[in-house]
């Protein structure tokens, strides 16, 4: 399911222009969270100073992510290199605690990051025009920046109100500026694809990201952050195979054996400090 959500994604933008997929992607995971919320009689959040960090985090970690990588979807990023990037947040992650915050990083992390990106590299390889070219590379890799930057601000949240009002809160602070700037970037008429554009919102509001975001949260549970952070490479050789199987995208044997490198570097570098991952919206 998590997979599933860099497939959806460049059969969206195919649908409508990526800033309003974006926004009304997250209009319909606001709507369906609060009202899962609200018939669970969950508790209301009270403390006004955390549902505005909450916010905030919300902004970044979902609005700014998904609307750089479907802007590279646009472009034709491959869904394979998209989950890559993305599979790479946590090490990064590690990366930026350390020299924002004084964290301490070991050896096997830095390491794990470069294997990594040299798996990435390879991924890509001489011709950057295959993958959409440059602006879509750093459309992706700008939004693993921003998944980064999204978990580390978990840590600035402090103790969140409960999980579901927390993710209905930053799904619906996502909606209106997307929305607004694609009113202004994608035209008066986004949707081209009216049928297909309906089926893909829906898929991504309601399947990819409020019920995704219940199974990684029962997986946390019952198996840990570690479990969770399983997903991070566990993600690149599954979306691989979807895409094969959904999108007809292929991979030569440097591309493959890029994704074997880049892979090995992510369970290298996370081994050991998995507990970071927290848990997120399924992209």
């Amino acid at each position: 399911m998590w997979c599933s959500g860099y497939i959806a994604g460049p059969i969206g933008v195919e649908a409508i222009a990526p800033i309003t997929l974006a926004g009304l992607r997250f209009t319909v995971a606001a709507v369906v969270a609060t009202a899962v919320a609200l018939a669970l009689r969950r508790p209301l959040p009270a403390d006004r100073p955390a549902m505005a960090r909450i916010a905030g985090v919300g902004l970044v970690m979902n609005g700014l992510q998904f609307a750089l990588m479907y802007l590279a979807f646009d472009l034709g990023l491959g869904a394979t290199l998209a989950s890559l990037f993305h599979s790479l947040s946590p090490v990064l992650t590690l990366l930026l605690a350390a020299a924002l915050l004084s964290e301490r990083i070991t050896g096997t992390q830095v390491v794990g990051f470069v294997i990594g990106v040299g798996g990435v590299v390879l991924v890509l390889g001489p011709d950057l025009d295959e993958a959409g070219g440059l602006l879509a590379v750093g459309l992706g890799a700008l939004s693993m920046l921003c998944l980064s930057l999204g978990t580390l601000g978990q840590r600035w949240i402090g103790h969140a109100p409960d999980p579901l009002w927390s993710a209905a809160i930053q799904f619906a602070v996502a909606a209106p500026p997307l929305l607004l700037l694609g009113l202004a970037l994608d035209g008066a008429d986004p949707v081209h694809e009216p049928l297909q554009g309906l089926v893909v919102v829906l898929y991504l509001g309601v399947v990819n990201s409020v019920v995704g975001l219940v199974l990684l949260g029962a997986l946390v549970r019952t198996g840990g952050a570690g479990a969770a952070g399983s997903l991070f490479f566990l993600a690149p050789p599954v979306t691989a195979v979807l895409a094969w199987i959904v999108l007809q995208q292929t991979l030569n044997w440097r591309e493959l054996l890029g994704l074997l490198v880049s892979v090995a570097g992510v369970a290298l570098a996370t081994r050991r400090r998995r507990a970071i991952i927290d848990a997120t919206a399924a992209p």
